[in-house]
Order: C-alpha cells, then sequence, then structure tokens
C-alpha cells in the first residue's frame, strides 16, 4: 500500500506519496509549474541547476525540489503538514538569482542558434527571468568538442545541466562525456575528443536545454516555425518507434521522437534520426524499361503494360518477394494480386529463415517491450540487440541497472552496455545448458519472470527450425510460458517481417520460399520474380530472369531490374506497419512522392487491371476495411498482445527437430548504418559508418 505523507502546497493541504519529490507533489498534486534544466524524468537526479528551488515554509534557504523528496520533509512544530510555496517573493527571487548567474556566460547568438524557437533557456529567461544584469566582467569562453558528424557542439552556451553525461552513463551505457575541472573551469568533455559510439547518441540533442549541442546534419536548415510536423511510425528497426517528420514543401528536414512509453519511450536510434537525407537521394521518381542491358525512362502505360505481359505465364515459375520497409497494405494487394494469378511462391522473409507457420506467438517479442522491465533473467540466442534494436537493448539495460536482472548469452560476444554471462556460442550449446544445473543456468530455471530473445538471423534455413525447435523442448515445463507470462520473443530486425508474417506472405501451396525462388531462379527455371522494396536479398541468382522491381531506391533491386515500378518511403504514404511485438501502427504521409512516383498500393491495383485481375478496392480506405475483415488483428491500433493473448500458447510444437549446429551465432547486421536502401543513400550514415570502421574521422590511427 502506498505511504501517503500530507503536505500544503501553496496554502491547500495535500495526501501526496511519501516517494515523490517535491516537483512532482507541486506539479501532480498542486498544478504548479515548477521550471527546471537539469532534472529530467528519465534520468537520475543532479540538482545542479537550481531553477526548481521552491520555499520550505520555516526552512533558513530555498530547496531544490527536483532533489528533495515528500518524506524527508518534517512537520511544524505544531504537528501541521510542512508548507511548500512555488510562487511566493522569495521564490521569485531566488528563480531570478539563478537565471542571471546562467545567462553570465552565455553568448547572445540566440539569432543563429538552432535551438532558437524551442529553446528551454529562452522560454524560461522570459517567464522566469530579470529583464537586466549586473555582471559587468568579461565572460568566459569555451573551446567546442568533438562529438563525430552527428553532434554540432558550441559549448559556451553550456550551462552544465550534465543531461547529456548522464543520458549517454545510464541510458546508452558508454561513458563517453563527463564534466571536467571545477568552478568557473567547469566544462562538459569527450573523453580524448573522440566520436561517439553509441547507437543512440543522437538523443543528447533532444535532452540539451540549451542548444549547446545541436544536429551536425540539421544545421542552419530551417527554424521550427517553418517547418510541418507530422506524427508517424519508424522503419529502420522493427521497434515501430515513434516520430515526428519534420518537413518543409517536399524534403524531410528532420526526425524526432514521440513519446511512447509502451514502445521507445523518448529515444530514438542515430539511424531513425539522421537516416533522412537519404530520403532525397538515388531516388527511383519515374518507370524505367530494361533494353539492350541499359534502363530508359517509360510511362506508366508501358510499364504496367510489359509488367501484365510477364505475369500471364505459367504461376509455378512467378514469384513474388516483399522487402524490409513494406507497409501492410501494399504487401496485402500484392498477395490479393499474386493469389488471383494462381501464384503460390510468395516470401516477406527476406533473410532465408522459415518461421511463421507456427501461429502468431511463434513470431513475435510476446513479453512486449515495456514487459523486459518485469524480467528477472534473460536469455539471449543469437542476437546483437545493440545493432539490431537498439531502443530494446536500452530497455535491457534500464532493467540491468536496477540490480534485479540477470542475462546469459549463446552466441557471439559483443559489447552490449551491460553484463552478461557467456554459457555458449552456437546452437549445440544450448544441449549443454538445459543440462547444466550451476552458474546463469540455474539462475535462469530459478527465475521468476525468465525470457528467451532469439535474434531473427539464428532462424535461418533448417538449422533455425532445429534451434527452434530445441529451445522449445528446453521451455517444456518452465516457467518460460505460462498463462500470465510468456517469456518466448523473436528480435526482429526487419520493419515490415512481423506485418508481412500476420498476413500469410508466405509459400503456398507447393509454393518455394525466398532461397527456394533463388535457386531454382540460379538454374534458370524462373521466368518472373516481382521484388516489393526486395533489396536484401541474393541478387547473383536473379541475372537470367526478368525483374520486376517496385521501390523508391536506386539500390540493389534496381540494378537487376528489368522493369522499375518507382513507389514511395515510408514519410510519403499512409500505412500500417507492425512491430516485433504485434503492435499494429499507422505511419502517416509528410511529404509528396518524389516525381511521377506512386504509393505502392495504388500501383499495384492499376497493375491488376491490366493484367485483367482488377482488385476490389479503389482506396486506402477500401484495401483496409478489406485488409481488417480477412486478418481482424490489423484494427486493433497501438495494441500489443503480449501474455493475454498467449494463454494456452504450446510451444511444444515450435521448429522441426534436427540436429544443432556447432557454427557460433552472430547477428545478421554487419554495419548498423547500411541495413537498407534509404540508410545507403544517406552521405550522414556513410560517414558514420565509415566512423565505426575506422574509430574516428579524424584520427583514423585510434583504430589500431
Amino acid at each position: 500500500m502506498t505511504d501517503l505523507r500530507k503536505i500544503k502546497i501553496d496554502g491547500v493541504e495535500h495526501e501526496v506519496p511519501a516517494e515523490y519529490t517535491l516537483m512532482q507533489a507541486c506539479e501532480e498534486y498542486g498544478g504548479a509549474e515548477i521550471p527546471r534544466f537539469c532534472y529530467h524524468e528519465r534520468l537520475s537526479v543532479a540538482g545542479n541547476c537550481r531553477m526548481c528551488l521552491v520555499e520550505w515554509e520555516g526552512a533558513p534557504k530555498p530547496q531544490a525540489s527536483c532533489a528533495l523528496q515528500v518524506k524527508d520533509l518534517r512537520p511544524n512544530r505544531d504537528g501541521s503538514p510542512a508548507h511548500i510555496k512555488t510562487n511566493s517573493p522569495l521564490v521569485k527571487k531566488a528563480r531570478e538569482g539563478v537565471m542571471e548567474f546562467l545567462l553570465i556566460n552565455h553568448p547572445l547568438d540566440c539569432p543563429i542558434c538552432d535551438q532558437g524557437g524551442e529553446c528551454d533557456l529562452q522560454d524560461q529567461a522570459m517567464a522566469y527571468g530579470r529583464d537586466f544584469s549586473r555582471f559587468e566582467e568579461n565572460k568566459r569562453a569555451v573551446d567546442d568538442k568533438h562529438m563525430g558528424p552527428l553532434v554540432n557542439t558550441i559549448m559556451t552556451r553550456c550551462i552544465q545541466c550534465t543531461r547529456c553525461v548522464r543520458f549517454v552513463t545510464e541510458v546508452a551505457g558508454v561513458q563517453e562525456i563527463g564534466l571536467a575541472n571545477r568552478g568557473e573551469d567547469a566544462e562538459i568533455t569527450t573523453y580524448l575528443e573522440q566520436s561517439l559510439t553509441s547507437e543512440l547518441s543522437g538523443n543528447v540533442i533532444d535532452l540539451c536545454p540549451v542548444g549547446a549541442l545541436t544536429s551536425k546534419p540539421y544545421a542552419f536548415n530551417a527554424r521550427p516555425w517553418e517547418l510541418d510536423k507530422v506524427e508517424s511510425v519508424d522503419v529502420m528497426d522493427a521497434v515501430g518507434s515513434n516520430i515526428r517528420v519534420d518537413s518543409r514543401r517536399d524534403a524531410v528536414l528532420r526526425i524526432l521522437p514521440v513519446v511512447n512509453d509502451d514502445v521507445n519511450e523518448e529515444w530514438i536510434s542515430d539511424k531513425t534520426r539522421f537516416v533522412w537525407d537519404g530520403l532525397a537521394r538515388q531516388r527511383l521518381d519515374r518507370p524505367f524499361i530494361r533494353e539492350n542491358g541499359k534502363l530508359r525512362p517509360a510511362d506508366w502505360d508501358e510499364a504496367l503494360a510489359l509488367a501484365a505481359e510477364r505475369l500471364k505465364g505459367d504461376p509455378s515459375r512467378i514469384g513474388a518477394i516483399a522487402g524490409d520497409l513494406c507497409d501492410a497494405e501494399s504487401m496485402f494487394a500484392l498477395k490479393e494480386l499474386m493469389g488471383s494469378l494462381g501464384v503460390q511462391n510468395l516470401d516477406c522473409r527476406q533473410d532465408g529463415s522459415l518461421i511463421g507457420t507456427d501461429g502468431r506467438e511463434s513470431y513475435l517479442f510476446n513479453t512486449t517491450i515495456a514487459g523486459i522491465e518485469k524480467a528477472d533473467a534473460i536469455l539471449l540466442i543469437g542476437t546483437n540487440p545493440r545493432m539490431e534494436a537498439p531502443i530494446i537493448n536500452a530497455r535491457i539495460r534500464k532493467r540491468w541497472l536496477t540490480g534485479e536482472l540477470e542475462i546469459g548469452m549463446i552466441g557471439e560476444t559483443v559489447d552490449l552496455t551491460y553484463e552478461y554471462e557467456t554459457v555458449g556460442s552456437s546452437a549445440a550449446d544450448l544441449a549443454k545448458f538445459s543440462r547444466a544445473r550451476t552458474g546463469f543456468a540455474k539462475i535462469f530455471k530459478n527465475a521468476e519472470n525468465p525470457m528467451i530473445v532469439i535474434g531473427a538471423g539464428a532462424l535461418v534455413g533448417d538449422s533455425g527450425l532445429a534451434l527452434m525447435s530445441a529451445i522449445a523442448n528446453y521451455m517444456t515445463g518452465s516457467k518460460v510460458v505460462r498463462d500470465d507470462w510468456n517469456g518466448f520473443n523473436i528480435l526482429h530486425s526487419a520493419a515490415a517481417r512481423v506485418g508481412g508474417l500476420d498476413l500469410g506472405f508466405l509459400p503456398g501451396e507447393g509454393g518455394l520460399s525466398t532461397d527456394a525462388m533463388l535457386s531454382v531462379a540460379r538454374a534458370g527455371e524462373f521466368d518472373t520474380v516481382y521484388l516489393l522494396g526486395a533489396d536484401e536479398i541474393d541478387m547473383s541468382g536473379l541475372e537470367d530472369t526478368f525483374v520486376i522491381y517496385q521501390g523508391h531506391h536506386g539500390d540493389a533491386g534496381a540494378h537487376v531490374a528489368d522493369i522499375i515500378l518507382p513507389g514511395c518511403a515510408y514519410t510519403e504514404k499512409d500505412g500500417l506497419y507492425v512491430n516485433m511485438e504485434g503492435r499494429v501502427q499507422m505511419g502517416m504521409r509528410a511529404v509528396p512522392p518524389k516525381g511521377v512516383a506512386k504509393e505502392d498500393w495504388a500501383i499495384i491495383r492499376a497493375l491488376s487491371g491490366v493484367v485483367e485481375r482488377v482488385l476490389p478496392f479503389d482506396s486506402l480506405s477500401a484495401l483496409r476495411d478489406m485488409l481488417i475483415a480477412a486478418y481482424p488483428t490489423f484494427g486493433s491500433l497501438g495494441y500489443a498482445p503480449g501474455a493475454v493473448a498467449s494463454e494456452g500458447f504450446d510451444p511444444s510444437g515450435l521448429g522441426v527437430p534436427g540436429e544443432l549446429s556447432s557454427d557460433t551465432l552472430k547477428s545478421p547486421i554487419i554495419d548498423f548504418y547500411l541495413t537498407n536502401p534509404i540508410a545507403r543513400a544517406s552521405n550522414v550514415m556513410a560517414e558514420c559508418s565509415a566512423v565505426a570502421d575506422t574509430g574516428d574521422a579524424r584520427y583514423p590511427e585510434a583504430a589500431e
């Protein structure tokens, strides 16, 4: 039961939880607005800035409300509750004094500062500051620091709130920023002025309240009031981070996080945040047809007519592969079209895995992302969450920091920003782990809420099915899966994967999987393959096959295509996406398509008319109605099924028994920054990749 304490806030008595800080109590119960710079809800308390001072009646001086808890207040001598004032003359004078100190060395460069218009210091100086300064001495200046290709520094603006220090240390877990020196010589710096290596480093830009840390790629591009803002969903990984896309006219200029405690809290990865420049480069903005080995521009009628002609052949020699960035509507439309043509060779699993046929729980992150914070033991199998899903890795670290989580790993040794015990390196080591009775094996067996997290890369091919079967056998009779908890989780790295599996975009009766299609095509026994944004497969197997490529970037698929049908990137269309935990979310259009490109579902609908298999919808809303009628899960926006939907889930039948491989399980992601066509078109991501390879763009010898 919650321990409640009575306190007065601005003359009104309230009962407040004892563990609340005065800031929380005053804002939540007293309705007061408490200014702050150093305090942040998701970081430890520093008490640096003193902007949150309040008056505790009877105390000798104002109190920092972020650092004092309600339980630390003693009653008055007469037994009446402590009285906290948030708007008294003493508080006003104290805040004015603090603001005067904060502005002593701050440069008057608001007209050229990228933080201008959305700056906490500007807002609070107007609301709580004086209109004059008594400081006449020379201002101090601080050298700007090198933090890599993403974060721009103007350190003279810094007020030493240490939000960035606490974020990289506590959330990102890299300990690469610190506060050096004391007093007037104090300054924030990176150790040895090396680039930040965290995949979450861009979040310090949002955290900085004064413009000392700003976005280097966005610098001097626009003012916030010039931008159109649209909330959408990220597709750089399978987390489904909630984002805001800021654009001006037809150009995306930045991407920011949107708070969603169940998914990404308020963080996003650097790839999510900075990939936007790739949206304008290497774009497919018109149809193309290959003649005599070269692509030539064509109009839509000619391109669709040729595509329709190639789709009218033998259905057994035609196939379709959906890529990692596809929305659910386009995959559904393509599946319906191929079904009308009798084509059974469909697959959305570019990575070659064979999962997805054993029920929804067999391929979801069933514990849910927020559910990680209830786990007390996690076994990672063949995954590197730091590369595959940095937001998931940060959530695991958050739970680990409580001291209530133990972590084990079967796979290659990598830096995950938290401690774990290596209990094996290959699938064959799972058998040894299941028989062990000491170390992490004992901890995992005795855990109340154990989790198993399997990397999608570990489930490729027949060996993946054998591993799945072995994991299912290990879970039988354990606490991993029960009515109120499902600790069986697949960590996907592709935004479209779960949506495609939910749709059943899989081989039909007698149909071929991705690897089988490529094998048959390599043997010259395949006529046509339709690539819906598929760029992560071995294109060398398609040299003798007619390739219809529908996508938005001139990447691997376009290089082998005989017909190119230009589609839309995720910022240019409305679409449904399903994240790894089965949560359906809606992406929204922020900018128009490039050139004469069309929305993907509309291209497929037009093609169905030319191929004389007209699909029964003429609008996106009609398509969604048809989609939801066929697959009701797509009608539950924002809902993650979790353990509730797992009641009765029997994992014992998962996979196919077989010999477990002794090869080391490795993450399929080799380069975090270049995992999809948009990222590979981005100059910023290319620079980040180079820094990751060399250690530092300015100091290549650092990698030696």
